[in-house]
């Protein structure tokens, strides 16, 4: 979601160098020497939190998959005769629990799948490509545009009311600095307005 605007904060203040690292735990941004964090699933103790959206997960597979495997009518149906693509939960080192969310009401389904992913593009790529079936959030640069092209098709639509929160974090209360200021209100308004970039509409 991030990538393809970062143009956008770099071209509205010409001082301001960016380097991102992606990595799996969070850490102590402090002493690892960083100034912010965006991150999906609830914040940590001890750092400042502003919840930038929450996406739906949803239940996909590829239709060549579904073309070999057949289409599963209930989420129960997946503990049966299918092949899924793992999430690791960077908090526990295990796989997370498939879950499956219709208003209130939540069952947890036993899947099986021996290939085991901690990052979202390989989950996405595997599932396109016919592995098995994944649960991919929704948001605009996830699974909602592959679902729109056909690539992909949502298999549960009456069972993906689950809710995943993207947060920015930073560590201190203090009044921030500015470019931590200016990074904070460049990835509020990507997350309200995830459209084309240009260069000046980033930060308000």
């Amino acid at each position: 979601m991030l990538a393809p605007r970062l143009e956008a904060i770099i071209a509205e203040h010409p001082e301001l160098a960016l380097e991102v690292v992606v990595r799996d735990q969070i850490g102590n941004l402090v002493a690892d020497g960083f100034d912010a964090a965006v991150r999906f699933g609830d914040p940590p103790t001890g750092l400042i939190a502003r919840r930038l959206l929450q996406t739906r997960i949803l239940t996909c597979a590829s239709p060549s998959y579904l073309a070999r495997h057949g289409h599963p009518r209930h989420p129960r149906d997946l503990a049966r005769n299918h092949t899924v693509i793992l999430f690791l939960d960077p908090q526990t080192g295990r796989p997370f629990d498939w879950e499956f969310h219709q208003g209130k009401k939540i069952i947890t389904v036993p899947v099986h799948g021996r290939l085991i992913v901690n990052d979202v593009a390989t989950a996405i790529g595997a599932c396109v490509a016919g592995h098995g079936i994944a649960q991919l959030m929704e948001y605009k640069h996830g699974a909602s545009e592959l679902l729109r092209s056909g690539a992909l098709v949502e298999l549960f639509p009456r069972w993906h009311d689950e809710l995943f929160p993207l947060y920015v974090f930073y560590p201190s209360r203090h009044l921030p600095p500015a470019k931590v200021r200016a990074f904070v209100d460049f990835v509020v308004a990507t997350a309200a307005d995830p459209g084309p970039a240009r260069p000046g509409r980033a930060i308000k």
